[in-house]
């Protein structure tokens, strides 16, 4: 039996991409940077609820007279308020990632721009809007809310306007989350089958090695 029969069968080479993306996942700072898209949208939407809240409030605690005091008041502080709570988490997810103190992807996931974070804090906006603005509807509707008619009519406008973005909010929402889920499910679904075939090309390479291994040795 020669040398060359001896050497032992040559392996396959590793997978270029396989080594980059173990490599890149040590780096838990470039977690926060993944499905970059996704962020942008959630990011950008979030900074024009902020405005639209923000506004909204302001413009309706600035026009708050003695007869129509108390709804404006309330509409206009809870607007403000929801615009200040999406600020603050939008502050709070960029603090967490300069400071770089959470380890674990699940939590980097659920915290980034564009995770689960980013959805609740949707979800909720758009809940709160509406039940703001079925309370206005409601309220003028019914007639039991004392003031002249051009107030009646201002409210019955803000309480639809308020309910519509609510709706444009929720169904963006669920149409998000859809998108998201359905997007999950194809990579996995891809990645597996992937998986599967280096698995089964592996297998066939080794059957063949050791295949020509024996028939060196007869």
């Amino acid at each position: 039996m020669s040398s060359i029969d001896a050497l032992p069968p040559p392996r396959a080479s590793p997978n270029q991409e396989q080594i980059q993306s173990d490599a890149l996942e040590e780096h838990t700072d470039l977690w926060w940077s993944r499905e970059p898209v996704k962020s942008i949208v959630c990011y950008c939407f979030s900074v024009l609820l902020i405005l639209a809240c923000g506004i909204g409030g302001i413009v309706l605690l600035s026009t708050t007279t003695s007869r129509s005091g108390e709804w404006r008041l309330a509409v206009g502080a809870t607007l403000c308020i929801l615009a200040l709570l999406i600020l603050l988490k939008q502050l709070l997810s960029s603090a967490i990632q300069d400071m770089q103190c959470l380890n674990r992807r699940d939590h980097i996931n659920m915290l980034k721009s564009g995770g689960l974070s980013d959805v609740v804090v949707f979800l909720v906006s758009s809940i709160i809007i509406l039940i703001c603005g079925v309370c206005l509807l409601v309220l003028s509707v019914s007639g039991e809310t004392p003031g002249f008619p051009p107030i009646l009519v201002t409210m019955h406008s803000v309480g639809a306007t308020l309910i519509i973005v609510g709706l444009i909010i929720l169904v963006g929402v669920i149409i998000f989350s859809l998108v998201v889920f359905c997007r999950s499910c194809v990579s996995g679904r891809f990645h597996s089958r992937i998986t599967e075939v280096f698995s089964i090309s592996g297998q066939l390479h080794q059957r063949q090695n050791t295949t020509s291994s024996l028939a060196n040795l007869i």
